[in-house]
Parts: structure tokens; sequence; C-alpha cells
């Protein structure tokens, strides 16, 4: 199994800064500013980020991404994402050095007044390609400030950096839980 806990925190509206640690001790710090808001009456929205990730608790093998987060609503019940990025020194320790460039696509439909549905597919385009593109689908539900996600995915990855080495095999599924809390 793998588990992760973050902390994310907001420096001013539109801009957050966090640390994710993994249970085989990965940790990345990461900065994300908003750019635009559909709420501000643009047509997509748009977020920059920023991340510095390492092995056995930052001391080893260590990768940075940047990249961008967009955004946009599909009615009044769906939003799709998309999320180009580059994950630099992306490829497995001992191996030669190359950078991976990624999109991650993913989908969320609400289906009742807090449950939602959700999918997202990250292929690597260049660089480092490893093992199969990750690959997860679910359902979360909402309930006061915490957000309850049961998924079902063909990776462990949960930093960009384990997400540019890929999935384990398009024949191997495994469950996950999330549990989210905003204090408001």
């Amino acid at each position: 199994s793998q588990v992760g806990l973050e902390v994310r925190y907001g420096l001013r509206p539109g801009t957050q800064v966090g640390i994710h640690r993994t249970s085989d001790r990965a940790i990345q710090l990461f900065a994300q500013q908003s750019i635009l808001s559909q709420r501000d009456g643009g047509p997509v929205g748009l977020d920059g980020f920023a991340t510095l990730e390492g092995d056995d608790n930052l001391s080893e093998h260590h990768q940075a991404a940047l990249g961008a987060v967009v955004s946009a609503r599909a009615g009044g019940r769906a939003a799709l994402y998309a999320e180009p990025m580059v994950v630099f020194n992306a490829s497995p320790p001992g191996t030669e050095d190359d950078h991976t460039l990624m999109l991650g696509l993913g989908a969320r439909v609400r289906v009742r007044p807090s449950m939602y549905l959700l999918g997202e597919y990250t292929p690597r385009l260049a660089g480092y390609t490893g093992s199969a593109d990750q690959i997860s689908f679910g359902v979360e539900s909402r309930r006061g400030g915490h957000l309850f996600q049961i998924t079902v995915s063909n990776g462990f990855g949960t930093t960009f950096g384990q997400l540019a080495r890929g999935g384990i095999d398009y024949d191997q599924w495994y469950l996950g839980f999330n549990l989210s809390r905003k204090f408001f």
C-alpha cells in the first residue's frame, strides 16, 4: 500500500504552498498560483505550479516539476481538466537522467448534489516513458468540509515524479481511498 499525507496552506487568495509525504518516504514540496478564474468571468481557470521532490525524505533522487492546471466548467454538472507539465530527472534512480513531458487529462461529473464521478489519464508525451501511463477513476462525496474519495488505479503514483515513472501495468488495478478536510 501507499499512504500519503499532505498539508496545504493558503498564503493569500489564489496562492497555496504545501508538503506531501508518502509512506515510501518521498517528499514533495509545492507552490501553486491562480492566474485566471472562471468565477471572475474568465473563459477557463488557469493555475501555475512548481514542485521539488526527493526520495528518502528529500535526501536522494531530486526531481522538480513545472506545469499548469487548466480547468473549465462544462454546464452545471461537469468540469474538465488539463495539466501539461514537465518533470525534470524523471527516470528511476540508477538510470540515465531524463526529463518527462506529461499531460494529465481529467473530468469530474456531479451525479447527486454532493456526489461526483471522476476519471484521470496521464500520458507521457516525451522523454522518459517507463511503464504504463497512469489511469485512475473513482467516486467522491462531500460532507461539510470533508471530501471522501474511493479510486481505482493502475499505479501508486501520488507525486509528479512518481506519475512520470508511470503506472504499474494495464492488467493490475489497485483500490485507493482519499480523505481531505478544508478548514475555513
